[in-house]
C-alpha cells in the first residue's frame, strides 16, 4: 500500500480464486488449502460440520474472490470497493478461525428453509448458552470500561505534545508562490511539501508517474 505496488495482492487474489473454484466446482478434497489444513490437524480428532452450509459459505467466498479478480487483476482498480470486499472476507475468516462461528452458515439459515446441521461447537443444536458462558452485568461493565480506557488512550495519543516544537506559519505571500511553482512544474514533478518530508517518490507512484 505504501509503495503503490499491488503485485502480491494480484497473486494472492488469483490463488484465492483458484482454491475456492476447486472447492465449489470440483471437490473440496482437492483444494490446496484444505489439503494443507488436513495435514496440519492430522493428529487431532475430526470435528464434522454440515456440508450444505459449508458449500454455501464457500460460494460466498468464491463470489468475493471473483469480484476481487475482476477489479484488481483484470481492470487494475484500486479503491474503497476493494477495501470493503477485503474487510468482509477478513471478517468472515476471523470469526470462523478465532471463535468457530460461521457467519455465512447463519446466513444459510436465513436464506434456505432447511436449517443448518452439525455446526461447529453444536451451535445449531443449542438453544441457550451454558451457565458458564453467560456474561452478566459485571462482565458487560468490565468490557465497557476497558473500551473506554482504550478510547481515552487513543485520544491522548492523538493530542499534540506540549513539548513539540512550534511550526511557524507561512507568510501570506508564500501561498501564491507555491501555487505558481506547482503550476509551472511538470505533471510528474512532486510538490515541495512532499519532497521536504521525504515522500517525493511515493507521491510520483500514487500519481502514476514513473521513476
Amino acid at each position: 500500500m505504501f509503495l503503490g505496488d499491488f503485485a502480491w495482492t494480484r497473486v494472492f487474489v488469483i490463488a484465492f480464486l483458484v482454491d475456492f473454484s476447486i472447492r465449489v466446482l470440483v471437490h473440496p478434497r482437492y483444494a490446496p488449502s484444505l489439503i494443507i489444513g488436513r495435514f496440519a490437524v492430522r493428529r487431532q480428532r475430526p470435528e464434522w460440520v454440515g456440508a450444505p452450509q459449508k458449500r454455501f459459505a464457500w460460494i460466498v467466498g468464491w463470489l468475493l474472490a471473483a469480484a476481487m479478480f475482476w477489479l484488481i487483476v483484470l481492470h487494475d482498480v484500486i479503491g474503497p470497493i476493494n477495501l470493503m470486499i477485503c474487510a468482509t472476507c477478513l471478517t468472515l475468516l476471523f470469526f470462523e478461525s478465532a471463535f468457530g462461528i460461521c457467519l455465512a452458515c447463519r446466513l444459510y439459515d436465513a436464506v434456505f428453509a432447511t436449517r443448518a446441521r452439525y455446526c461447529p461447537g453444536d451451535a445449531c443444536a443449542m438453544d441457550a448458552p451454558h451457565p458458564s458462558q453467560r456474561i452478566g452485568r459485571a462482565g458487560a461493565l468490565i468490557v465497557v470500561a476497558f473500551l473506554g480506557l482504550v478510547a481515552g488512550a487513543a485520544m491522548l495519543r492523538s493530542r499534540p505534545s506540549l513539548s513539540a516544537p512550534a511550526i511557524a506559519a507561512a507568510p501570506p505571500t508564500a501561498a501564491p508562490a507555491v501555487a505558481t511553482a506547482a503550476a509551472t512544474a511538470g505533471p510528474c514533478t512532486a510538490p515541495d511539501w512532499a519532497v521536504k518530508i521525504g515522500h517525493g517518490e511515493m507521491w510520483k507512484l500514487h500519481h502514476g508517474c514513473g521513476q
